[in-house]
């Protein structure tokens, strides 16, 4: 998340008084946000909200605050309220996508990367970081859409497996009629043949099972991907406070 330490302090000193009552607790909340202490920021901060509540830098550095906490749907609130459309607007824009890629909304990342490439086209990382949710997001589809396949998949084998089952029900039921009319005769089996061995099949059941094995071992492998890749944005992430 970004600094523009020299463009804020001229807005302040440019932006008439009623909007500088509070100045003194959001350089107090990044202070205690540069030495770790959250907590005590985030009452800074808030301090700041209640004397102007429109202050794009106490929305801004509290968002950045709770994000550091992992409290990403507040930190997505009061980042939202940080005015967008603000000189500052290609970092709003930069930091909500990095809220959204913690919440795996990847969708949500992919328009936000967008809207601070197209405020900093020159933003490298913006566009490093559009290119990796654009890519989640395809994965995403990709397995909700198998998802549905193998929904349609086990349908198809369980109504297979109900008509073998009524099937073999019949079949039962005629082989019990026709040992009651013949005790002494095998139906399946013609006079003087011998009995033919059958062929081994595997059970929809084992199939199904087969399937689920494969799909958790993707899974797995995914997740590891995954977390090696959020990892690495963590180091790269941009969240000093103005």
């Amino acid at each position: 998340m970004k600094q523009f330490i020299l463009m804020l302090t001229a807005l302040l000193v440019w932006a008439p008084s009623f909007a500088q009552v509070d100045r003194r607790e959001v350089r107090s909340g990044n202070r205690e946000f540069r030495r770790g202490e959250y907590r005590q920021a985030d009452v800074s901060y808030r301090k700041a909200l209640l004397k102007d509540s429109t202050s794009v830098a106490a929305n801004y550095n509290l968002a950045n605050n709770l994000y550091r906490q992992q409290n990403y749907d507040e930190a997505a609130k009061y980042m939202a309220k940080a005015n967008p459309m603000s000189l500052h607007g290609a970092d709003i824009a930069f930091n909500q996508g990095d809220i959204a890629l913690a919440k795996q909304d990847w969708k949500g990342a992919v328009e936000a990367f967008r809207q601070s490439i197209l405020r900093n086209p020159a933003d490298l990382q913006a566009k490093e970081n559009y290119i990796y949710a654009k890519k989640k997001l395809e994965e995403q589809q990709n397995q909700d859409q198998n998802q549905d396949q193998n929904k349609d998949q086990n349908q198809d084998q369980n109504q297979d497996q109900n008509q073998d089952q009524n099937k073999g029900q019949n079949q039962d039921q005629n082989k019990d009629q026709n040992q009651d009319q013949n005790p002494s005769q095998d139906p399946s089996q013609a006079p003087g043949q011998q009995p033919q061995p059958q062929e081994a099949k595997i059970s929809p059941q084992q199939a199904q099972q087969m399937l689920k094995a494969i799909q958790a071992k993707e899974k797995e492998t995914q997740d590891k991907v995954k977390k090696e890749k959020a990892e690495a944005l963590q180091a790269a992430q941009k969240d000093k406070n103005w």
